[in-house]
């Protein structure tokens, strides 16, 4: 069993459950910079578990620009909900605003955030895979 491919696959099935869970029963609408990483996310869902069953250990050369890209949108978001500075640049020009905050647990754990650990969880899997290529 590939560990580093099954826990990048678990991740990516957890963060999209989240994010349904987030929209569809909790009814949070989502931003602009949500549906990106959305948008990211989603495919990952697929491709890792088509991997995981065939044993694919050279999936991170797809998954891992992929996972690294919603990483630098994640950051972005996150940054536009806790510096208020960051507005200034910020992608949401309607609609729901990015820098809102449906969640704010402990005080530093926002939706984004929780996209930009599960993306971080899976670039470092994709890693694994390919240093032991």
């Amino acid at each position: 069993m590939n560990k580093p491919l099954l826990l990048a696959w678990v991740t990516a099935i957890i963060a999209m459950a989240g994010s349904l869970f987030f929209s569809e029963r909790m009814g949070f609408i989502p931003c602009t910079l949500c549906w990106y990483q959305r948008i990211l996310m989603y495919p990952l869902v697929i491709f890792l578990g088509i991997a995981f069953y065939r044993n694919d250990k050279g999936i991170y050369k797809y998954v891992l620009p992929v996972s690294a890209m919603g990483m630098m949108v994640s950051a972005y978001h996150y940054a536009l909900q806790k510096i208020p500075s960051f507005n200034e640049f910020s992608a949401c020009t309607s609609g729901v605003p990015c820098s809102g905050q449906y969640i704010n647990w402990f005080g530093f754990v926002t939706i984004p955030f929780l996209a930009l650990i599960g993306f971080t969880i899976i670039t470092l899997m994709m890693v694994i895979l390919l240093k032991r290529k």
